[in-house]
């Protein structure tokens, strides 16, 4: 098989790899078989400017390929220069031994890398054998620039005709499917270029049909902007039928070791493109979790306020309002915010969870904004409505309590002023001065009956001067009035004291004077004035109005009526004697003709005023009974309403702590698969949800016994608050509860780990966890950790407790746990690594340019960079120089590297 052969040969075969091709090359070289003409020439002009490339890094060329390598000096130059080794010294004889000795120092070289050799001597090359000439140099130009060629898992010629065909998919009339005839119309070459420096050729005006300008372009531009020298001629790719395939290979190589600097680029660029995106969402779910938690503490803090007022109202309907504006606090504005808080608990566990499964460090909110602080707050919150409802309902009792002593101050003072009016123009009467014997004692036992019936209301005035100091010390809205009238009846109580007291002086001087005086007016003065007061008492107990709030204080209040009524008969029976009396003195005076003018002198009440009360009383007996009796109905009707709220309220409190206990065996307990437990949970999670009518029935019943205002239920310890933070504590523990089954899942399948591995982690963690609680404590992880082949000192174990429990709580949560065994065979990116790609992107500087980094990035993440990274002071840094190092370590939270 000769070399024009071997070309076909290589054009229709599959290879397996770079360094077959060459051996199989040499293996089938003939010796005595000629090459084409064309492909001679194409090869002498590609095979010399490829050695000439490399030649002039050692500051010499060639000029006849065949001429210049026959005393093997430049021949081993050239592989110095293109392997980076040092061969041995070379002869520098002219003769034909020393030239021949040279050559075969070169060939044993090429020989030591891999390379065999087959029919190429160094006789030939001495002797200037074209043939043998080009074949060694495309041997070396296979070993050297093509054999390392790596695109997808094909190497060599197969790798660089596939990177050649993904770099040009996308331009049209572009097909790359060999080294010969696909590159002749040269639109393959400025593909190639334009793909990796678009501002070089203007790929829109080239037509197919003009392959002498479209390679004459691509060979111009190759040479003057990326070095590779001009190593085909466009007249000898055009005017040949096929060209040369190892000629366009080699120049073809060229241009992929000038573009694989780009290439490395693109991965780098991937590389960091990745690590910024997953910080860019994590800087998204950062600020979304910063805004929910101001929001939520913004409502917190414009809320307490509202709660710690504590301005009171002045009467019952205002501080109503006040209840019920609690009420639809309650009932409307509280409830979205427990879900806020439960939302904000979950987004955080959840930014922790992808925080840490992308290798960054722990997400510290904000000063103030921690899950703690804003449990805090709530607590606070919660703290100031506890202690807003309590005084509401203290205000309310007090108000109700007001309004009955002020009413009651209204009827005794009126009672009272009823009483006094005249008296004081009574007590300055002249009347004893010309007063007849008989009328000055009439006179005086009169003042003595006046002076026990002013008496007997010393104790009312009393008891409306401390029903004005208690509606003081109650804050009464109205006390003004109250004290002034209440000054008003002590200063004319004084008066009336001093005027009795003047007037009995008077009558005691005249007294002597005389002698006769009607006994029974005197008696009958005597018992009428406190039978007269009894009437006035009952009269004013029937009327007074009263306030209970169980049964047994109006059954109390019934008793004691009906008492008062047992006592009428001997009322009756008094009334009828003391009429009696009356009529007695009426006879007298008829009998004796006595002249009192039909009054009695002693005292102004009459007969007809007895009776006008006595009906008066007999009037309000029943309408007492009949208050009584609605008053019994009302309380019955409370009781009522007690026993139903407690009836719920003992089924729905041990429910609900028999769910929270029953989470937190499950919690402890699970089974099955992640995704098994989570269904699971979700179904229980619905048929707690579907209890919440009942919640909202015993709300219901709950409003009901306030708008009763039924402050107390014996028959029950659970209040309507310890439900609702009951059924609060349910809902977040179940959500939370399946939080942590979703993080589990992600951290299961964001790290590979399979159901397996983690039904041993949860076996393990089970196993350890002695007390049950859902946490294994130090010693129990130690145990734990050793169990499942760990080795360790304190120090080590300290550094690994630091890793599973950095508040230093002296627990372990399984979720940690999971996340550190998933962590010590995790595969996740670095800081290095993204400090190595940004170095690729600057060209191996220790500085990166903001136009590098929107060549290479999306305009996004290009921005994101620049905006982050801070100017570069270095010994070498340029104007606009950017510190790609510290921004590198920043993203993953390290002082240094």
């Amino acid at each position: 098989m000769d070399y024009h052969h071997q070309q076909q040969h290589h054009q229709q075969q599959h290879y397996d790899g770079g360094e077959n091709d060459y051996r199989q090359q040499e293996d089938d070289w003939d010796r005595d078989l000629l090459l084409d003409p064309a492909w001679e020439k194409q090869q002498r002009k590609t095979f010399t400017a490829w050695c000439n490339s490399h030649l002039r890094k050692a500051g010499t060329q060639i000029e006849n390929i065949e001429e210049d390598f026959r005393d093997g000096l430049k021949l081993m130059l050239l592989l110095e220069v293109i392997s980076g080794e040092r061969l041995a010294k070379p002869e520098r004889g002219k003769m034909r031994v020393h030239k021949i000795s040279n050559v075969n120092k070169a060939l044993s070289f090429i020989t030591s890398k891999g390379v065999k050799l087959v029919s190429i001597g160094a006789e030939e090359i001495v002797d200037g054998n074209a043939k043998m000439t080009l074949g060694m140099i495309w041997t070396i130009i296979l070993r050297f620039a093509i054999q390392d060629i790596s695109v997808e898992e094909t190497s060599a010629k197969e790798g660089l005709l596939l990177w050649c065909q993904r770099k040009t998919a996308p331009y049209k009339n572009v097909n790359i499917q060999n080294f010969h005839i696909s590159w002749k119309d040269g639109l393959g070459f400025c593909a190639l270029i334009h793909r990796h420096r678009p501002e070089l050729i203007d790929y829109g005006k080239l037509r197919k049909d003009d392959p002498m300008t479209n390679l004459n372009t691509a060979f111009d531009v190759a040479e003057k902007y990326l070095d590779i020298p001009k190593m085909l001629d466009a007249e000898d790719i055009v005017s040949t039928l096929r060209p040369d395939e190892k000629a366009v290979m080699t120049y073809v190589s060229c241009y992929y070791h000038a573009f694989s600097g780009k290439q490395k680029a693109e991965t780098a660029a991937n590389r960091i493109c990745k690590v910024l995106a997953v910080n860019q969402e994590n800087e998204q779910l950062m600020e979304d979790y910063e805004k929910l938690a101001s929001d939520l503490l913004e409502w917190i803090r414009r809320t307490i306020p509202w709660l710690e007022n504590r301005a009171p109202e002045n009467t019952m309907q205002a501080m109503q309002q006040k209840l019920e504006d609690f009420r639809d606090y309650r009932r409307l504005h509280k409830p979205p915010k427990v879900q806020e808080k439960c939302q904000l608990e979950i987004n955080f566990n959840t930014l922790q969870t992808k925080l840490r499964l992308s290798n960054r460090p722990a997400f510290m909110p904000s000063e103030g904004k921690m899950v703690s602080d804003i449990s805090n707050a709530w607590g606070g919150l919660e703290g100031a409505e506890k202690g807003y409802e309590e005084w509401l309902l203290n205000e309310i009792r007090r108000l109700e309590r007001l309004d009955h002593l002020a009413e009651k101050f209204r009827q005794k003072a009126a009672i009272h002023e009823a009483w006094t009016d005249g008296k004081e123009e009574m007590l300055q009467q002249k009347d004893f001065e010309t007063a007849t014997l008989s009328e000055i004692k009439a006179l005086l036992k009169k003042h003595e009956a006046f002076e026990s019936d002013l008496a007997a209301h010393q104790d009312r005035v009393e008891q409306i001067a401390a029903i004005a100091q208690e509606l003081n010390e109650l804050e009464y809205y109205d006390s003004p009035s109250v004290n002034a009238r209440c000054q008003r009846i002590c200063d004319q109580w004084d008066l009336l004291g001093v005027l009795t007291q003047k007037r009995s002086e008077s009558l005691q001087r005249t007294e002597k004077l005389l002698e006769t005086i009607d006994q029974l007016y005197l008696e009958f003065a005597k018992r009428a004035a406190p039978f007269n007061n009894w009437m006035e008492g009952a009269m004013e107990d029937l009327q007074d109005t009263f306030i209970v709030h169980t049964i047994e204080e109006i059954q109390g209040l019934s008793t004691a009526h009906e008492q008062f009524k047992a006592t009428l008969p001997e009322a009756d029976k008094e009334r009828l004697s003391i009429l009696g009396i009356q009529n007695e003195i009426a006879k007298i005076v008829q009998t004796y003709h006595v002249n009192m003018a039909g009054t009695n002198p002693y005292t102004t009440i009459d007969p007809q005023e007895i009776n006008t009360k006595w009906e008066k009383v007999r009037q309000l007996v029943p309408q007492r009974d009949q208050a009584l009796i609605e008053e019994h109905a009302r309380q019955q009707n409370n009781e009522r309403l007690r026993r139903q709220f407690a009836n719920q309220a003992n089924i729905i409190g041990p429910w609900i702590q028999t769910k929270m206990e029953e989470i937190g065996r499950i919690s402890i307990e699970m089974h099955g698969t992640l995704e098994d437990q989570l269904t699971h949970l979700r179904q229980y999670e619905k048929s707690i949800v579907n209890y919440k009518p009942k919640i909202d029935q015993l709300e219901g019943d709950h409003q009901q016994i306030q708008e009763a205002l039924i402050f107390d239920n014996k028959h029950t310890n659970y209040t309507m608050e310890h439900i609702r933070v009951g059924w609060e504590q349910l809902l977040t523990t179940i959500a939370r509860t399946i939080n942590e089954i979703e993080n589990q899942i992600l951290t299961r399948d964001a790290k590979g780990i399979s159901q397996d591995q983690m039904n041993e982690f949860r076996a393990s963690f089970n196993h350890f966890d002695r007390k049950r609680t859902g946490m294994m404590d130090a010693e129990d992880f130690r145990a734990c950790l050793i169990s499942m082949g760990y080795n360790m000192g304190e120090a080590e174990f300290a550094r690994i407790m630091s890793i599973v429990d950095p508040n230093r709580l002296g627990v372990v949560t399984f979720q940690a746990f999971i996340d550190f065994m998933s962590r010590e065979t995790a595969d996740t990116d670095t800081a290095d690594q993204v400090m190595a790609s940004f170095k690729v992107l600057a060209g191996d500087k220790n500085y990166i340019l903001a136009d590098e980094l929107r060549r290479e990035l999306p305009p996004d993440q290009a921005e994101y960079c620049i905006a982050r990274m801070s100017p570069y002071t270095g010994p070498d840094a340029v104007p606009g120089a950017l510190d790609y190092m510290s921004f590198s370590t920043a993203l993953y939270g390290e002082s240094d590297l």
